[in-house]
This record gives C-alpha cells, structure tokens and sequence, in this order.
C-alpha cells in the first residue's frame, strides 16, 4: 500500500532536520511553499506541518512561522537504528504491541521521544521493521521440495512460524493479510512457501493463496495467544484458573442436556485440547485438503 504524501513529506523534513540542514530556530518551509515543492494540495501541506508539530520537532513562533523546535536536533550520540528496532520488539514481547508506545520506547533508549523520528518515519515503519527483524532471525529452514516433499517443507515452516508466534505474541497482531507492511523476510517466507509448491501443476495464482492459506492459519490460530496474554494480564489469572472460576456456570448451561455431546467431552475430563492441538489439527487437515491437487 502506498505511503500517504503528507507522511512521505513529512518524513523528509524531519530528516532534513535531523541531518542539521534545518537547524534549531529555523523556519521550515510554509504551506505555500510545502505545496510549491511537492506538488500538493493545502490540506495536505497543512497535515505535514501538523504531524511534525506533534512529534515535537517543530514549532510555530508568531512573527516568524513554523521553526524548527530548540529540543529538534540533538547532537548527543544515540542508538542506531537496530537498536531501536530491536528495543521495540523486547518491549513489544515484554508489554505487548498495545504497550508500545514511541514515548515508552524513546524511555528505554534514554533518548527524547522526538529522537524516534530519525530512525523510523512513524508507528507503521517501525511495525514493519519490528516484523522483519523477527523473520530475519527465523528464516525458512533447510529444506527442500526436491528432497524432503513439499509437504514436509510446508509443516516445517508452519510450526518455525508458530514457534514465532509463541516467542513474540505481539507478531500475530502485527502481521496482516489484507493490509500487509512489505517486509522483506515476510516475504521470503512467503516465496519460499510457494517454492515448496511450484512444478506441482498449480498456477501461481493457486500457489499463492495456498501459501497464505497456511500462513494464515498459523497467524489465525496465534493471535489467540495474544489475546490470552493480555487477558491474563489484566485479570491476573491463567487460562486454567480463569476455567476454574467458570465451572459453576458452565455447569449451568450443560445440566438441561440440550448439549449432550459438550456435557460428555467434559465430564470426561481425559481430552486434551489447547491451541497447540487446535494448531496441528488444522495444519494437518490443510495439508490433506491441498495434496490431491498436486502431481
């Protein structure tokens, strides 16, 4: 998806001021001229001086127009961008996407919030690259469709992401199939997925989506940890003691015995299931349904 032009722009000028070419005090282009430069509308100029503005790096001064904030460019030396980018997955893992915040992450790196915006040019750009350095540090594994079959490719690099998944909770809300951030090492999973099906008499068309079929159903199945984690969190109990506390109403419902088969599973009390369970299940039963469609 294309980066919207107010963001785009806006992204420039912090860098432009970062680099020290606008310094402390100075004044910033105008609209008029923001509109002049970049072949814009005045709403959208108004949005970039509106966005630089909220991340503190500039300020208006009357008299004198937009200028660059005296706290805009701080010489002191700071993180690199892996840094950064490494910080924020180790908060995003400790406290969840929804406690990554760049003023919490700015915090960590003992750098001023605005400092983030040398780095990456907003929230979705360091997702991204948030997304990437974990599928950097996992690459597809070592196999081959000519050797191993794609099958066994196919579940090797399901459970490898699901693995990711349980390591990085935040991932699954991170990761997205109808909007999704270009991250490089994303997408070599996904080629690599695809690979594992080609020659196998499926068009393209066919090996993509059942590519992301599978990817999907891994991502699917792992958002449900996230949102285990953070219930948990705000309850402080664990899944098993959160089920404790709702036998008496789940007793409740299963005694009129309209549902026989639930009330015997659970009388039972010998099933096992989970979402590593419901995980390999759906792997397995993909897989089934996608073999008599290869040669």
């Amino acid at each position: 998806m294309e980066e919207p032009p107010y963001r785009r722009i806006a992204a420039d000028l912090a860098g432009r001021i970062a680099s020290g070419e606008f310094a402390p005090g100075t004044r910033i282009p105008s609209t008029r001229q923001l509109i002049a430069e970049y072949g814009v509308a005045m709403a959208t100029a108004t949005k970039v001086l509106a966005t630089l503005r909220e991340r503190g790096l500039v300020e208006p001064v009357r008299g004198v127009g937009t200028v660059v904030a005296a706290a805009g460019v701080g010489r002191a030396p700071g993180p690199d961008r892996a840094q950064v980018v490494a910080t924020a997955v180790a908060t995003a893992d400790a406290e969840g996407l929804h406690g990554l915040s760049m003023r919490r992450l700015a915090g960590r790196l003992g750098i001023p919030t605005m400092a983030i915006y040398r780095y990456v040019a907003d929230r979705d750009e360091l997702v991204m690259l948030m997304i990437d350095k974990v599928m950097a540090d996992n690459p597809p594994p070592a196999l081959t469709p000519e050797r191993d079959g794609w099958r066994a490719c196919l579940e090797a690099i399901a459970r490898l992401q699901w693995a990711m998944y349980r390591r990085h909770t935040w991932l699954a809300e991170a990761v997205s199939f109808t909007r999704p951030l270009p991250a490089p090492h994303a997408m070599v999973h996904t080629e690599w997925m695809m690979r594992s099906l080609d020659g196998r008499g499926l068009d393209l068309n066919a090996q993509f989506t059942a590519a992301v079929t599978v990817a999907n159903h891994v991502r699917g199945t792992a958002v449900n940890r996230a949102e285990e984690a953070q219930a948990e969190q705000d309850s402080g109990l664990t899944d098993a003691q959160w089920l404790e506390a709702q036998e008496g109403r789940i007793g409740a419902v299963l005694d009129d015995g309209r549902l026989p088969l639930l009330a015997r599973f659970i009388a039972a009390d010998d099933g096992v299931w989970n979402l590593d369970t419901l995980f390999e299940f759906g792997l397995q039963r993909l897989l089934d349904g996608l073999a008599p469609l290869l040669r």
